[in-house]
């Protein structure tokens, strides 16, 4: 779906949504957007979702559009009326529709509390089902799983595909976007030094003390950059990344031990040096992702980064080489 589709969809769907909220089992509430005119969804069919999950306050905690990564799972018997499954049933193929879990019917059927400081009544999702695999009546579970597996593994491969031939119209788009005139190294790093630093720069093993924002190339469906990661405290509220179990301002970061593209483009600034970095995938978490971080496969990434400090190893005492000490330490793996 377009960026422009997506918020254009996204708005749609808010708007039509209030006040024509429907009741349903176990303090849901719900409302259709669109119906498909397929066959509603039962126990045992396999999903292809697109959602938005968000608070009452409009805060947005998961959104699969952003994150160019639809859920797929397989529905299971419900455990109470108005639960995740229950409420899926509801749906068919090309619906969409936006519902709101009741999160006291949640805790009291699951079993765990409420977080604390959780004010909010309802959970809030915008869905679209993009895909229904329905199993037969009488198909053998063993038949429908393999006709799933290969028909999920084929859609997998065609969207990673789709990505990977996206990625370098991703990174012009940026570049012409935000105006930026870059330089680009042998391996595809392009950057931009704001500001060079002193003389003195990092090299391998050193902890360097940085500032940074990281975002993808892509804009959030409200238009807001997608960011998934900042030392910087105002722009983790701005952006709802907040931690408050982090501590923000400058982090120590080791030389060696971060992503390639990043290693490579801090080496390029000084201490007291800026700069933006725009990472190609081969750099950052190629065709894997991190799902967890909210980055798709053959994601280039931006850093706004700032060397604040630069920290050299302490010298080791001297050890006695003996069998034990003897053998080469194995070099850290990237992140």
């Amino acid at each position: 779906m377009k960026k422009g589709i997506v918020i254009l969809f996204a708005a749609t769907l808010g708007l039509a949504a209030c006040n024509q909220y429907k009741k349903g089992p176990g303090g849901l509430m719900y409302t259709i957007h669109k119906d498909g005119g397929k066959d509603k969804i039962k126990e045992g069919d396999i999903v292809k979702l697109n959602f938005i999950q968000k608070t009452e306050k409009d805060s947005v905690t998961v959104n699969t559009w952003d994150m160019e990564a639809p859920q797929v799972f397989p529905v299971q018997k419900k455990v109470y009326a108005g639960d995740m499954n229950d409420v899926l049933t509801m749906f068919g193929e090309g619906d969409s529709a936006t519902f709101k879990l009741d999160l006291d019917t949640v805790a009291k059927y699951s079993g765990q509390p409420k977080p604390a400081g959780q004010k909010d009544k309802y959970l809030i999702f915008t869905i679209k089902v993009e895909k229904v695999l329905q199993k037969g009546k009488d198909e053998a579970d063993s038949t429908f799983q393999k006709k799933a597996r290969e028909f999920f593994e084929k859609d997998y491969k065609a969207n990673i595909e789709k990505m990977k031939a996206a990625e370098a119209g991703k990174i012009k788009k940026y570049i012409a976007d935000n105006n930026l005139k870059t330089t680009t190294t042998a391996s595809g790093l392009q950057y931009v030094i704001s500001k060079p630093g002193n003389n003195e720069k990092p090299v391998l093993g050193d902890t360097m003390m940085v500032n940074y924002t990281g975002k993808l190339t892509t804009k959030k469906s409200d238009g807001k950059d997608n960011i998934f990661d900042t030392s910087d405290e105002k722009i983790a509220k701005e952006s709802g990344k907040h931690n408050p179990m982090a501590t923000y301002g400058p982090r120590a970061i080791t030389l060696g031990r971060a992503i390639p593209g990043f290693d490579e483009g801090l080496q390029l600034i000084g201490k007291g040096g800026k700069m933006t970095m725009i990472i190609p995938s081969a750099l950052a978490y190629g065709e894997g992702g991190m799902q967890q971080g909210g980055i798709s496969p053959f994601a280039p990434l931006v850093f706004e980064v700032e060397l604040t400090d630069i920290k050299k190893p302490k010298a080791a005492p001297a050890a006695t080489l003996t069998p034990a000490t003897a053998a080469p330490t194995a070099p850290a793996k990237k992140k």
